[in-house]
């Protein structure tokens, strides 16, 4: 159960308790978006977390207050400076997509042939540690590279001159009305095996289940076009995407530039509801994997934390747990902006207004992927780089770090918790602060007056505090598991 005692819990002060059950009450009802596959903390952090969380909410505050007293003028000036770097041509993708898919296939062979161990074969390793939470940390930073590397775009066109089939006005396409739903089942899917299966990282299943969904995507871009299902059918594409929107870095018509992070958020279209719920369900799942281990969620139904069960006699309590956090977020969310839309007198459409500052969510849920997955980065990701160099377990040294050794040690220890946890609480604050600064902008558009703006912006600004609350909480309190 992760190395904690009893005992260790009992050492926190009665302060730090009594914080610890108002953010649990939040998070009933105020899950932490989070993008990450959950990971077992090996020590219990017994800094003044009451501090961190006092002073990281009123940072939030502070930010709301400065930005509502700022002339937007200033603000529109701020978002649209651009640094013009230079012009990538889209030539190399296909061939970058035909050597992503050549590895892909590799992974899925070790899958079934290499070793059964999860942490000895790399299709585990890759798809937990180095796509879902490093590559998602690469998308906010360097852009949607992804749609350069993602293992489907090379096959097609390849398939597209072979075949001779056309993307163009003939290729049947996704109907209006059907929206981001394909997607939203897709990630709900992927959301349950990865949270709620007794044994995701199981590399024989793994291999199966990674195997089927590119077949099933592959066969759904040749039927309705690359473009239709890749965008709002093939789920991460569709996430990813979203998540680059906070990069720093962007393209227009082959022309690369510097931006502020956020910048690309205020530019979007509001989402459709399909899209919204595809947002808030990805963020949602999430943030249920890291409440499921804690002891306050297990001890809601009676799960004794020192002696956890296993996955197999949680499927019931997950499945539910999975479902009542994106219901709730869904409606946590609609009614901070339906309460916002009426402070400031507005007559947008309940729709068109959460369908934009939906976005505003997301520098919190990346800011809390970096928190919340940077312990797997640092040692599962040291795993990945032994595996991949013997994927088939037959004693190769392909990349020379075979018998590289693996240093858990980097996150153990009271000097790695401190410096460990003050990045991971400076980042989930500094994520809010950005969060705001981006609905700002966002309320900006739906309100030219400021006074009107600022008044729609308070119910999401005090959302965003709790969340800085309950993400710093959940940081620090025990997990089993």
């Amino acid at each position: 159960m992760s190395g904690r005692t009893e005992g260790g819990v009992k050492d926190r002060d009665a302060g730090v308790n009594l914080l610890g059950v108002i953010a649990a009450a939040f998070a009933s009802l105020l899950p932490t978006p989070a993008f990450a596959h959950a990971s077992d903390r090996g020590h219990v952090l017994l800094l003044p977390t009451g501090y961190y969380i006092a002073g990281g909410a009123l940072a939030v505050a502070a930010s709301f207050l400065v930005l509502a007293l700022l002339p937007p003028a200033a603000l529109d000036n701020f978002w649209r400076k651009r640094l013009s770097l230079f012009t990538l041509g889209d030539r190399p993708r296909t061939i970058l997509s035909l050597i992503s898919f050549a590895g892909f296939i590799l992974l899925v062979a070790a899958g079934f042939l290499g070793s059964r161990d999860p942490l000895s074969n790399p299709l585990p390793l890759v798809i937990w540690t180095l796509l879902w939470a490093g590559f998602t940390l690469l998308q906010g930073v360097l852009g949607d590279i992804w749609s350069w590397l993602n293992p489907w775009y090379g096959p097609w066109r390849v398939a597209s001159r072979v075949f001779g089939l056309d993307a163009g006005a003939a290729k049947p396409r996704l109907p209006n009305w059907l929206g981001y739903w394909p997607a939203v089942i897709l990630v709900l899917a992927f959301a349950w095996f990865e949270l709620i299966d007794p044994a995701p990282d199981d590399p024989a299943r793994l291999a199966f289940a990674a195997g089927l969904y590119w077949l099933a995507s592959f066969v759904a871009m040749l039927v309705v076009g690359y473009d239709a299902w890749s965008k709002r059918g093939e789920f991460l594409t569709v996430f990813f995407s979203m998540v680059a929107r906070f990069a720093p870095v962007e393209r227009l018509e082959g022309r690369l530039s510097l931006c502020w992070p956020g910048a690309k958020l205020l530019a979007a279209e509001p989402l459709p509801q399909s899209g919204m719920a595809f947002l808030l369900l990805a963020l949602s799942s999430v943030s249920f994997d890291g409440l499921s281990k804690t002891f306050f969620w297990l001890g809601l139904f009676g799960v004794n934390p020192l002696e956890y069960p296993g996955r197999t006699a949680l499927i019931g309590i997950g499945s539910l747990g999975l479902a009542l956090t994106f219901i709730l977020l869904a409606a946590v969310f609609g009614l901070t902006v339906f309460l916002g839309q009426r402070l400031a007198g507005d007559k947008h459409s309940f729709g068109d207004a959460a369908g934009l500052l939906v976005w505003s969510i997301v520098p919190i849920a990346l800011a809390y992927h970096i928190a919340h997955y940077l312990t797997v980065l640092l040692v599962d990701g040291q795993y990945a780089l032994v595996a991949l160099s013997d994927p088939f377990a037959l004693g190769w040294n392909l990349f020379g770090t075979a018998n590289r050794m693996v240093e858990a040690g980097v996150v153990a220890g009271a000097k790695s918790a401190w410096w460990l946890w003050n990045l991971q609480a400076g980042v989930i604050i500094a994520g809010h602060v950005l969060a705001v600064l981006v609905a700002h902008g966002l309320a900006w558009r739906l309100h030219r007056r400021p006074s009107r703006a600022a008044l729609s912006q308070l119910p999401l600004t005090l959302l965003m505090i709790a969340y800085t609350i309950f993400g710093l909480w959940l940081l620090a309190t025990p997990t089993a598991g």
